[in-house]
């Protein structure tokens, strides 16, 4: 999305800013490339900054339960001090390098339901401060994340939806303050043992940290029961593995923690800033071609409503 918008907090006359993103198709650990087009009002302004933010809405919760905010969790200064000058059109050219953990956000090029992110564009003027321009980034799993998006499509999970949870996940190298949860209703054969999944995937630049939590109708799994994985793949083993045989392997696992080790001390999810050691292993050993369902896991994934409008109300409710 390519708007221009005067910049209000520098009052009638003041400067408009244009952002506009090359390609606002992005991956985890990619970069998006854009230029920042200003345009000077009725008189010279100094610019202090021009910087970019990713923004994204979250879940928080809080001593009178969960609630949702919109926040910025990464920021980039793309220009120093500068003189816009009356009438005086300037580019400032951009590559924002996204972090590794950036959430997805579009599947098979559908919103993810749920998801909304977007850079924002920042203008400093004489102390004052305008957060103008609002682009909707849509960022598309990584390979071994597609394959594993393909698995559970395959094997008949249903697509539920997806949010951002603010805390962190103990024993997992995070560098952002959330993690998202993709959630599914369980495939018909698991449902004796489960009645949802929720994946969640913590990236670096060479591995994915995949961890599954599951919740069997009424609530989580007692505290006696297992009711978690956790597994560590490289974005190498993406094209190496038959993906929908090895999501399979880690399901049953997990089914078989809880059915066979009844008593062992489940750990569970700290919303709000914990998450208790997960069990899991790398993933390997399985040869064979990762099978893809291109047109099959698009369907339910379509977001219910305007993902732009939705972003904005969002925006306006939350002071960021």
């Amino acid at each position: 999305m390519v708007f221009k918008r005067m910049l209000g907090a520098f009052g009638v006359g003041g400067p408009s800013v244009d952002t506009v993103l090359t390609n606002p198709n992005a991956y985890p650990g990619g970069v998006v490339a854009g230029q920042v087009n200003l345009t000077g009002g009725s008189h010279d302004a100094e610019i202090e900054h021009v910087a970019l933010g990713l923004v994204t809405r979250m879940e928080v919760e809080g001593g009178d339960g969960e609630g949702t905010t919109t926040g910025e969790y990464h920021r980039v200064t793309v220009s120093g001090p500068l003189r816009l000058a009356e009438g005086q059109h300037l580019s400032v050219p951009f590559q924002l390098e996204l972090p590794w953990e950036t959430p997805i956000t579009t599947v098979y090029g559908q919103p993810l339901r749920g998801m909304v992110m977007g850079v924002r564009t920042e203008v400093a003027v004489a102390r004052a401060v305008d957060k103008g321009d609002l682009d909707t980034l849509h960022v598309n799993p990584l390979p071994v994340q597609q394959r594993i998006l393909d698995a559970f499509a395959q094997l008949g999970f249903g697509f539920r939806g997806a949010d951002l949870e603010y805390g962190q996940i103990a024993g997992v190298p995070q560098t952002l303050p959330f993690y998202q949860e993709i959630e599914y209703f369980a495939a018909p054969q698991y449902t004796h043992a489960i009645s949802e999944v929720e994946l969640t995937f913590v990236t670096t630049a060479n591995t994915v940290e995949v961890i599954l939590e599951f919740d069997k109708g009424g609530g989580m799994f007692s505290s006696g029961h297992d009711s978690f994985g956790r597994y560590t793949v490289d974005h190498a083993a993406a094209d190496s593995l038959d993906w929908t045989q090895q999501v399979d392997a880690w399901i049953r696992q997990a089914v078989d923690h809880r059915q066979n080790r009844a008593g062992y001390g489940a750990p569970g999810y700290g919303h709000g800033g914990h998450h208790d050691e997960h069990h899991g292993g790398h993933a390997g050993g399985m040869g064979g071609v990762a099978m893809g369902v291109a047109g099959g896991l698009a369907v339910g994934y379509v977001a219910g409503g305007i993902l732009d409008e939705v972003f904005e109300d969002d925006e306006e409710e939350a002071e960021v």
